[in-house]
């Protein structure tokens, strides 16, 4: 199959992004709705010992999300709000979920500009240092964000 490099297929990676964000999609919860209208105390409760909280998954989403923009536009690392990578204890003192989950949707936004900001050349171009092409990437972080709605969405489940 030829590898398209027109607008159409950004239009189509950033319509994937979208309904695994916060869109409707078939598909059922996406990672936004899956978060909207937890508690802190929800949000804040382990599983079991050893196993991540929603607040911890919903962060390390987040830093993905700013972890694909900056591999997209070629930053350097660091620029992450909140000190550490992948996976951030929570809760932690001085932490506001409301506030967390508001930086979810600023990550979030920043990313989807990258992508839209991309040339459409670039979809099937490694980005950067990076293994994967731009293209992968974006798919990539769709999936990221479906896979973990769906383990929020269990994990919900397990702390009622």
């Amino acid at each position: 199959m030829k590898k398209s490099t027109g607008s159409n297929e950004l239009d189509l990676l950033l319509e994937v992004i979208d309904q695994a964000f916060d869109r409707h999609a078939w598909h059922g919860t996406n990672l936004r709705g899956s978060v909207r209208g937890l508690s802190t105390a929800d949000a804040s409760r382990r599983p079991g010992p050893g196993r991540h909280t929603i607040w911890e998954i919903m962060l390390h989403t987040a830093y993905w999300k700013y972890t694909v923009r900056r591999r997209l536009l070629g930053e350097k690392r660091g620029s992450f709000p909140i000190g550490g990578s992948n996976w951030f204890e929570r809760p932690v003192r001085g932490a506001d979920w409301k506030s967390e989950v508001a930086l979810l949707d600023e990550v979030h936004a920043g990313m989807r500009k990258a992508i839209a900001g991309l040339d459409p050349a670039t979809l099937h171009r490694k980005a950067g240092t990076s293994k994967y092409t731009n293209a992968a990437l974006i798919y990539g972080i769709a999936s990221h964000d479906l896979y973990h709605a769906g383990q929020i969405q269990l994990v919900k489940r397990l702390i009622r």
